[in-house]
């Protein structure tokens, strides 16, 4: 973890050693983080954006240039939205509001991790394969969701469509969209209830999941992969909305919110995204780096 604030080093630090396993190094700034980097090899990093001598996007540049297999979870404060997304855009993984660390820290993380051990797992490039197609119909289980992500990366790895860090930023958005679709699409769970009250939101999804309407709904999702980009499609039998009225991710106010984290990652993430008219099916399409 990279803070030069030592009350939040100690109250991130209690957070993390709380799971059974799980152990975090500390540095108080970008250079000591840096040098530690040198000589060992974490699973993911912790950072806060706004810090003496190097910031938020300086660190991860460099992260990303010397250590490109190690994701960076960025720490973001009312104030530092501007930066947070400078951050997102030079590499960072995924990012917590500090003011929602106790409910958030541990999902996000395993979220992550999920992503990197999936990537750990990809075989060698298969080059003869020029493109390859794949529809898949998933029940509204997001435990689901990171195997359907490992198998799509390991589709993806037999392209060598991009580095080991790209492939894994993709298969975040993946995960918020397919996530974004079991949730406020088929079982209709507003987002703004997350930042309300975590456990009542996921309490009531396992209670929709057994009940009328929202019982026997189904997620469509559509791949198609090529050397040239990878293109995701992914419906819902939900309702929909007016994809007019989704509010814009990176406008300072809504980046401290969990509502409309995934579109702003999906956004970030991918190069094109775009909804159908009924708000029930979303379009990701990410260009190879060399188009």
């Amino acid at each position: 973890m990279v803070d030069d604030s030592p009350v939040d080093r100690h109250l991130v630090g209690g957070l993390v050693n709380s799971q059974p396993g799980w152990q975090v190094f500390f540095s108080s700034n970008g250079y000591e983080a840096l040098e530690f980097l040198k000589n060992s090899n974490p699973d993911v990093i912790l950072t806060d954006l706004f810090m003496p001598d190097m910031d938020g996007v300086e660190l991860v540049q460099k992260i990303r240039k010397e250590f490109s297999k190690i994701p960076i979870i960025l720490m973001t404060a009312h104030g530092n939205e501007e930066l947070a997304v400078r951050v997102l855009r030079a590499g960072a993984a995924s990012y917590v509001p500090k003011k929602l660390l106790a409910n958030e820290l541990h999902i996000t993380l395993n979220e992550v991790l999920s992503t990197v051990r999936n990537e750990n797992s990809i075989q060698i490039v298969n080059e003869a394969i020029v493109s390859h197609e794949v529809y898949f119909v998933l029940e509204n289980d997001i435990a689901h969701v990171s195997p359907m992500v490992s198998h799509i990366e390991h589709l993806v790895s037999q392209f060598d469509f991009c580095e080991p860090n790209s492939m894994m930023l993709i298969g975040v958005a993946l995960h918020e969209a397919l996530t974004n679709a079991m949730l406020h699409g088929n079982l209709e769970l507003d987002s703004k209830l997350r930042d309300d009250d975590e456990s009542h939101f996921y309490t009531l999804a396992e209670e929709r999941k057994k009940q009328k309407p929202y019982v026997g709904r189904k997620v469509m999702f559509w791949a198609k992969i090529s050397k040239e980009e990878i293109r995701f499609t992914i419906a819902d039998e939900g309702p929909g909305f007016n994809p007019t009225t989704l509010p814009n991710p990176f406008e300072p106010e809504n980046l401290d919110k969990i509502t409309g984290r995934g579109m702003l990652l999906i956004r970030t993430f991918m190069d094109h995204v775009e909804h159908n008219e009924q708000g029930n099916q979303i379009t990701m399409i990410k260009k190879h780096k060399a188009n």
